[in-house]
């Protein structure tokens, strides 16, 4: 079972996996996601952070310019409990720049009642082919 074991014991058969990352990794990200897991749907929202790199200074036309908060990405994937880790993995990887920092997080949150807008079927159902 997955990190969150319990999650079904107290009703959450799905995980909402949310990741910041930086931008230039999320084809690649979402790429390790399908082929580790099947798993393809994701949301992905334009972000800007920092964390320990603290933003970055840059020069243009003679004048230096500091900049708090560099461009990320925010994608978010809701799936079955059983390939949360899977998933969380995948994007660890995919997502490591190999710098010594500034490649982002990524976590985990149990959630319940997810369903379909379409269909209104409960997202765990499969939809007929």
């Amino acid at each position: 079972m997955g990190l969150f074991s319990w999650s079904k014991e107290v009703g959450f058969a799905m995980m909402k996996i949310e990741a910041v990352v930086v931008r230039d990794r999320v084809e690649t990200v979402m790429e390790a996601v399908e082929a580790a897991t099947g798993h393809v749907g994701v949301t992905v929202i334009e972000a800007v952070g920092h964390g320990r790199e603290k933003g970055i200074t840059h020069e243009y036309r003679g004048r230096v310019f500091e900049s708090r908060f560099l461009p990320k990405a925010l994608m978010t994937f809701v799936v079955r409990d059983e390939l949360a880790d899977a998933v969380i993995e995948a994007i660890a990887d995919a997502a490591r720049t190999g710098h010594e920092n500034g490649d982002g997080i990524c976590w985990m949150t149990p959630v319940s009642g997810v369903t379909h807008n379409r269909t209104g079927a409960p997202l765990e159902e499969k939809e007929p082919a």
